[in-house]
Order: C-alpha cells, then sequence, then structure tokens
C-alpha cells in the first residue's frame, strides 16, 4: 500500500526561559485516527511539502551598533507575528510595550524577592509550618488588619492566646502577621539544656534515637573523632578569654587605666610569646608559626605543617555524633504536647477598621467549607510519620500525543452519593488505563464552597476539596495514576474567585483592595465572583505560588487554565468579537492578567521542564501557544471550543442530510497556523453539566435499551456517536479529550444536587453498570480501538492531515495523516458501492478500524474479503492515484 505523510508546516521554537537554562519541553502531543493501513513499506513522497525559504545570511551589526545583552538574546516581543500574516501596528505597538512593561514587573518583583523561584515558593513560609524548634509557625498576608490571632479547638477558640506578638516578628510592612505556636512541655518535663538538642517530631518515625545520653556521646565523639589534645578547647572552651581576662582585669593587673600600659603591637607580641614558650615539649595541637624575615606584617604570614593540613581537610565534620543527639518522636510525645495537634480545627482572627472577623486562611491546605449552618474552618494536617503518604512512583515520560480523560471525582462513583478519591483510585483509575487514554484531567478539586457549582466557585486555592477525602488520600490517587502510566492535569480556576466572605477571599481583610480589585471592576459581571488583582505583587506571589504548590506537593503534570476570557479583559469576554485586531489590544483588555499568565508560563516551564499548560480561550487571543520569547503567552495547547459547540448544533437543530461537510471540516481544523497546538474534544463536561445534554442523549433517550429503541434509531444514534467522535480524534490536532462516561455513550446528563431537583444525587453519577449493556459495550469498543491506534501508529503525532476530499453534496469526507487514510460517509441514507478517492502513493491499503462493525454494533455491510483495496492509476482529488472503496451510509473506514 502506499500512502503520504505531511509533515507540519509550522516549526516553532523552544520557549527558552530567561529564568532558567533548561529547555522548555517541546514533547509533541498528536491524536491520528486512521482508516486504511497499508501492507507494505513505501517511501513518504514530498509533493505536497510546503516550500522553505531559501537560507539567509547572517547579517553583522554595525560597528556603531552594541549587540544586545545576553539576557535579551532571541528575544523579540512581536516576533510570533509573520508567522500569523499580522501587520496590524497597533497589536505591533501593544507587543512591545507588554514585553517592557514585563521587564519592568520582573525588576520589580526582584527587588522584594532574591530569585523568581523564592517568588513563587510562598508556600514554603506562609500558612502553617513545623520546625525543629520545638513549634509551629504561622504566617498570613492580611494588610487591612490591626490585629491577628489564631483561634481553634485548640486554644478554646480564644483570640488572645496565640497572637501576633512584638518581638517575634509580629507585623511587617508588607501587611504579613507571623505567630508562633510553641509545643509545650509535659507536666514535670524540663526544657533541654543543650542548644542543639532535638526532638524529630516530622521525619521518619522514631528515626535517630539512639537512647543514649549526651555524655555518652560527647565521650564516644572524643575516644572516635578528635586526636589527643584537639578537645582541649572544646572541654574548656573559655580557657583563653578567662586568662586574658585576669591578666588584664583580675586581681594581679592593672586597676587603673593610667597602669593599664600600652598594648604592644602583635609583632612584638608575638616574639614575647615564642621567647616564654621555647622550651615548652611537644603538643598535638595543630602546628601553626610564623615566617618571621623581619618585615612588617610578617606576624601574618603563617605557615603549618602539610601532613597535618591534609589530616585536617580530609576529616568530616562530626554530624554523626551530634545526629545521635536527636530523640526519636516516641521521646518527643513523652516530653511535648503539640502546640496545635494534628486535625485541630482553627480559622484567623483578624481586628479590622470595620471590626472584628474571623476568617479560613488563605493559604489553609485542608477546610472543611460550612455545612449544616455551621462556619467553614481549617484543619491542621500533620499526621505523625507512621501514617503519613509516601510516594513511590516518579512522573511519567511526557508522551507526544495526549488522550485526556476529564473527570470529576463526586461524580464519578456508581452510587447516589458524592464519591471520594480513594473510589476514583480503585474503580475509575482502571477503567481509564483500559480505555487507552493517557492522562486524566480533574475538575472540580480545588476547594469550593457550592458542590453544586462543579468547582469552579473556588474559595481556598492551596487546599484539595475535603468532600472526596484527605490531602493524603489526593496524593495516593495521583501516585497510584503515575504508577499506571498516567499523567494528572488540574483544572485550575485562577480567572475569578468565589464571592463568599466567611470561608473564600473577598474582604478577607475588612478591605475590600486585598486580592481584588474594588468596585465594578472586582466583581464580574455576570457570575457573581470577585476578579483578581492581578498588578499587586502580593497577589502576584499568592497565585504564581499556587501553580507551584500543586506541582511541589501533590506531583501535578499540568494545569488546564479555565475561562482566560474571564481574566482578560475587563468585560470578561462577554464582547462581541469581530476579530479586529483592536479589540486584542484596546482599553479592555487587562495587561497585568497577560502579564500573569506569561510569567507563569515562564516560571513553571523553568522550574518544572516536563509541565503542561493548556490555555482555555473562546476569544482565541493571537499567541496563544507561542514563545513567551517571541510574544506569546506560552501555553502548550488551546482548546478549540467550537468544535463541540458545532457538533451539538447539528445533532440538535439541523437534519441529517443538510449536515455541512465543508463546515465540519473548517470547524475541526480550525487555524493552521497552530492546528499543532490544538486540544480537540467532541464532548467534555460542558455538555454533560452545565444546563446541557450528553449527545448519547439527545441521540438515545434518557435510557438506551435496544427493545425500546427502533432499529433505525439506534443505528443512526451508535454510528453519529462514532463518527464523530472518530473524525474530532483524528482530523487535527495533537491533543483529545474527552469527558468521563462519554466513552460508552452514558445516556444521562450531569444534575448536580441542589433546590431545584430536592438536592438529589440521582444524576449525579456514573452508571458504570452499563458497560454490560451490549450497546454500551459496543460503543466503549469503539472508543478503545480508536485510542489504540493512536498508540500502536502514533496517529496523533505525525504531522497534521492532508485534507483533500470534501463533498457537500455526497456528504463523504476523505484526508491523510500519516499512513493512513480516513474516509467518512456522513449521508443518512446513500451508501457507495465503488467511491473514488485519491490518494498520493499506489499499493495495497487495509481497513484497520471499520465503524460499521457487527461488534461496534454496526450492521457489517462490508464483508471482511473487500478489506483489502488495491489503487488505480487515475488522477483524483488532485492526487496521482485512487481508491474505489465501499462507503455505507453513516459509516467511516
Amino acid at each position: 500500500m502506499t500512502s503520504l505523510t505531511l509533515p507540519s508546516p509550522i516549526s516553532l521554537p523552544s520557549n527558552d526561559s530567561p529564568f532558567n537554562p533548561q529547555p522548555h519541553n517541546t514533547s509533541k502531543k498528536t491524536h491520528r485516527h486512521q482508516l486504511l493501513f497499508p501492507l507494505k513499506k513505501w517511501r513518504c513522497s514530498a509533493a505536497n511539502q510546503p516550500q522553505l525559504p531559501p537560507p539567509q545570511r547572517r547579517q553583522r551589526l554595525p560597528k556603531n551598533k552594541k549587540a544586545q545583552p545576553d539576557a535579551d538574546k532571541g528575544i523579540d516581543p512581536v516576533g510570533f507575528l509573520p508567522k500569523f500574516n499580522i501587520s496590524d501596528k497597533a497589536f505591533a505597538q501593544f507587543l512591545r510595550e507588554r514585553y517592557k512593561s514585563l521587564k519592568d514587573l520582573k525588576d520589580k518583583i526582584l527587588k522584594r524577592h532574591f530569585t523568581l523561584k523564592d517568588m513563587v515558593s510562598g508556600f514554603e513560609i506562609l500558612g502553617m509550618h513545623r520546625t525543629f524548634q520545638h513549634r509551629v509557625d504561622f504566617m498570613e498576608w492580611a494588610p487591612g488588619a490591626r490585629y491577628c490571632a489564631l483561634v481553634g479547638n485548640f486554644n478554646g477558640w480564644s483570640p488572645t492566646e496565640n497572637c501576633a506578638r512584638e518581638g517575634h516578628f509580629g507585623h511587617d510592612d508588607y501587611g504579613y502577621w507571623f505567630i508562633i505556636l510553641e509545643d509545650k512541655l509535659r507536666e514535670g518535663e524540663e526544657q533541654e539544656k543543650l542548644y542543639f538538642q532535638q526532638y524529630n517530631y516530622a521525619s521518619d518515625y522514631d528515626k535517630g534515637d539512639s537512647a543514649a545520653t549526651i555524655d555518652e556521646i560527647f565521650k564516644k565523639a572524643n575516644d572516635e573523632y578528635w586526636e589527643p589534645g584537639e578537645d582541649r578547647f572544646v572541654k574548656s572552651r573559655y580557657e583563653v578569654a578567662a586568662k586574658l581576662y585576669e591578666q588584664i582585669f583580675g586581681p594581679n593587673g592593672p586597676q587603673t587605666e593610667e597602669e593599664l600600659e600600652e598594648i604592644p603591637d602583635a609583632e612584638t607580641r608575638y616574639k614575647a610569646w615564642k621567647e616564654q614558650h621555647k622550651d615548652d615539649p611537644p603538643s598535638n595541637l595543630p602546628p601553626f608559626d610564623v615566617i618571621d624575615n623581619g618585615k612588617e606584617y610578617d606576624v601574618f604570614n603563617i605557615v603549618d605543617d602539610p601532613v597535618w593540613r591534609e589530616k585536617f581537610r580530609a576529616k568530616k565534620p562530626p554530624i554523626p555524633y551530634w545526629l545521635e543527639t536527636r530523640k526519636g518522636r516516641k521521646a518527643w510525645s513523652k516530653k511535648y504536647t503539640p502546640g496545635i495537634p494534628h486535625g485541630s480545627k482553627y480559622r484567623v482572627y483578624l481586628n479590622t477598621p470595620s471590626g472584628p472577623l474571623e476568617r479560613v486562611p488563605a493559604w489553609a491546605t485542608y477546610v472543611l467549607p460550612d455545612a449544616d449552618g455551621k462556619q467553614a474552618f481549617a484543619v491542621h494536617w500533620e499526621p505523625p510519620p507512621e501514617h503519613a503518604y509516601y510516594w513511590k512512583h516518579n512522573h511519567p515520560k511526557v508522551p507526544k500525543s495526549l488522550r485526556i480523560y476529564e473527570c470529576h471525582i463526586g461524580i464519578s462513583g456508581l452510587e447516589q452519593k458524592i464519591s471520594s478519591f480513594n473510589n476514583f483510585t480503585e474503580k475509575v483509575l482502571p477503567h481509564v488505563k483500559e480505555a487507552g487514554y493517557n492522562a486524566i484531567q480533574l475538575i472540580g478539586v480545588v476547594e469550593h464552597k457550592d458542590y453544586s457549582s462543579i468547582g469552579y466557585r473556588v474559595t481556598n486555592l492551596y487546599a484539595a476539596s475535603s468532600r472526596y477525602g484527605t490531602p493524603d488520600d489526593f496524593k495516593r490517587l495521583v501516585d497510584e495514576a503515575h504508577g499506571l502510566g498516567l499523567l494528572v492535569f488540574l483544572d485550575i480556576v485562577h480567572s475569578y474567585s468565589a464571592a463568599d466572605e466567611m470561608v473564600g477571599l473577598s474582604l478577607f481583610d475588612g478591605s475590600n483592595d486585598c486580592y481584588f480589585h474594588t468596585g465594578k471592576r472586582g466583581h464580574h459581571k455576570f457570575w457573581g465572583t470577585r476578579m483578581f488583582k492581578y498588578g499587586d505583587l502580593d497577589v502576584l506571589h499568592f497565585l504564581l505560588s499556587n501553580l507551584n504548590w500543586w506541582v511541589v506537593e501533590y506531583h501535578i503534570d499540568g494545569f488546564h487554565f479555565h475561562s482566560l476570557a474571564s481574566m482578560m479583559y475587563t468585560h470578561n469576554g462577554f464582547a462581541s468579537f469581530t476579530s479586529d485586531m483592536d479589540e486584542y489590544c484596546d482599553q479592555y483588555v487587562d495587561k497585568d492578567a497577560l502579564l500573569y499568565l506569561i510569567l507563569g508560563n515562564e516560571i513553571l516551564h523553568s522550574l518544572h521542564p516536563n509541565i503542561i499548560t493548556i490555555a482555555e480561550d473562546a476569544t482565541l487571543y493571537p499567541g496563544l501557544c507561542e514563545p513567551t520569547s517571541q510574544g506569546g503567552l506560552g501555553f502548550d495547547y488551546y482548546v478549540n471550543l467550537s468544535a463541540s459547540e458545532m457538533w451539538l448544533w447539528f445533532l440538535e437543530n439541523v437534519p441529517d442530510h443538510d449536515w455541512s461537510m465543508s463546515k465540519i471540516v473548517s470547524t475541526l481544523t480550525g487555524n493552521r497556523q497552530s492546528a499543532d497546538k490544538m486540544l480537540l474534544y467532541a464532548e467534555n463536561h460542558n455538555q454533560s453539566i452545565s444546563g446541557g445534554r450528553s449527545f448519547a442523549e439527545i441521540l438515545f433517550g434518557e435510557t438506551l435499551e435496544q427493545s425500546s429503541i427502533a432499529k433505525d434509531s439506534l443505528h443512526r444514534g451508535c454510528s453519529l456517536h462514532k463518527m464523530i467522535r472518530l473524525i474530532t480524534f483524528s482530523i487535527c490536532g495533537h491533543a483529545y479529550l474527552n469527558f468521563m462516561g462519554n466513552e460508552f455513550g452514558h445516556p444521562k446528563r450531569v444534575e448536580f444536587p441542589m433546590s431545584s431537583n430536592n438536592f438529589s444525587f440521582s444524576m449525579a453519577n456514573r452508571r458504570w453498570d452499563l458497560l454490560a449493556n451490549q450497546v454500551h459495550s459496543a460503543l466503549f469498543s469503539f472508543d478503545k480501538e480508536m485510542t489504540n491506534l493512536d498508540e500502536s501508529e502514533r496517529i496523533l503525532s505525525r504531522g497534521l492531515p492532508h485534507i483533500h476530499h470534501v463533498n457537500d453534496t455526497t456528504m463523504v469526507i476523505s484526508y491523510l495523516r500519516g499512513p493512513l487514510l480516513f474516509i467518512f460517509n456522513f449521508h443518512p441514507t446513500n451508501s457507495y458501492e465503488r467511491y473514488s478517492v485519491g490518494v498520493e502513493e499506489a499499493g495495497e491499503y487495509r481497513v484497520v478500524l471499520n465503524t460499521d462493525e457487527t461488534k461496534f454494533n454496526g450492521e457489517g455491510l462490508i464483508k471482511h474479503d473487500q478489506y483489502i483495496r488495491r489503487t488505480i492509476s487515475r488522477r483524483v482529488d488532485d492526487l496521482r492515484n485512487c481508491l474505489e472503496v465501499p462507503l455505507p451510509s453513516r459509516s467511516a473506514q
């Protein structure tokens, strides 16, 4: 057989961050679907490869023009514009000004923080942290507060017992409050006399507890480590000082300033000391001496014994002896009680100009939202070492194509209740692996107030939702996913935040300008949420640290940035876009939000080279996935939102025979210049959750039983369900996404419990039991075959498809991707006995995937003896050869 492999016409420069010498991860993630597979190897034809421009000579700089500094090498603020054929001068000027603002912002950051890594590691000092000094430190940012304290069940909710105190850092000029929670000595116990005595609370269980006394450890060190005589000043470290003091100020010393004669210079004192000790016996002390040639400053010309010097350099510090002084956790528990025990409930108490108030700390890592009329609170999560979770698996290698399985933990169970992290780990992860996906994307994981909000009204950005389990349960989920070779992406919502004051960040310190804009600018026009103030350094510190936190603490592999249009425009994206370039740089564009996204991508990819970032932007802002060094925003992928909207419109509003093949192809391929960065899906959670119906519910209704559905309706539904997925999977982009359950045609939409449905969970679950049904099982089998085809034949990573046949009359679409030929017949009634489509390479082609097979609940109209077809030497579709293939109606090969 023969086929054409069309390489991608796009060659993107690497996104080298000026903050990290490591290169940006340039792994391609692609998806491909194949229909006909050759039986023999072939030579790829270059007939349709794009013409490359002739190489340009390197131009020398004029003698009077200085080269750019190293930090700016390879930086072109408008570098991606020629690639997109954009010549708008106003937008180019906007990009240049934006780059200058970015440089100014970095300079401003580095005046506050030592490095950019330090700037995005705020979680290392803010919030609750145990130290080795028998205490827990708490830090919070509340610039509008006058007083700060911690209240909880550990101190009887007292606002005065644990507060920020002067002399203990207390409160700084930037509005950060510091509180120390000291561990308490048990009754009858005494504080250690040795300042370096350490009780091990947080490390491995009882590690370092030697049960030896300090005197025994010192004796052991003297016997094994020190040479005879070397420990003289260790045992009596004040000997020299005491003798000098006695000589000058003792009873036989001078009593007045006049009697204190002038102190001789160093050289005179040295010669007198040498004369005094000329008859001393040999010593084991280090042999230092002065080379005295009678010259000035010879007293500083020190010489030592080379043998002793090498011996000294080879000697390691006595750390093992010091470590033996540590006591294990058993000893710690016997001597101390924690200042704030594991599992304690707490809030931060603030006295503000508006009066006293209590808040859930912004940096809290475990939060129980308000329920049953009770106010929310944070939970101190510090399990003892023997119960803490320890990671077992490393991050999987980033694949060249992404097949993403989108999930919501709460609705992932079969039972009508909120499911858990542990249930997802044990029941759903094996299904994802079996289905052939290589990544999961989790929505609704970050803590939020209302379960019915799906997780988008986020309240606590550093906490995994307690509805599903503990932080350690979530770590286990991520770890087990990595063990199965699955990447874990998180749906991150930094574009807005919940407006709730008692549990969220709104009016956190009693003022209206802490995390969010004031006035109308600080409120989303339609969703009732708050809008972050991205131009504030402390807000940037909070948000950028949050991205780094999920990677460091929970080993997340990437982020899907939700609803970027809400943050990039002051109209929150609810404006009519006409594709005029002015709309991307006018007064409604929030430059601070763009700088945040650029900075976030640069730092994330610098600190974690294999991280993957995905942009969800309905306005398709120019340069979403272009390198930041070339004026782009630096994302790895962008989401094509229009594809699923098109399919939904066709299914609900357009008769089958009026479907436009040209519309399907143009919508799915999107912008060809950045198609290799496109993430495509037929339906994600929006079609199932956000008030809509899943495709299966539209095609089959709420139940899918063969006995209750007419044969024609069943055939139509199954055929379109498979064809829509196959063409979406294979036609464009290097990443594909599917929402949990849709791969087997989940018949019901998702409806979260709320007042309108009597808080019912009947539609807030997934019917995994339907996989035993013959129709659902067939749809699932097809989906597995489709994903496995990419795994075995690397469809999505072979470059973009060459679409050569789109016929609105016959309703046939055909294209080549790598060695594979795809043919779709969307006509509801017309079948074709010998339909001609063009191919470039001559030879035999064999069907490797057929949507009409009986095992996929098809009619099996193409017999297996028709699966191999030989090309005919006839020019069709501007290609040198053609195939004549049978095409049943509503089928694809």
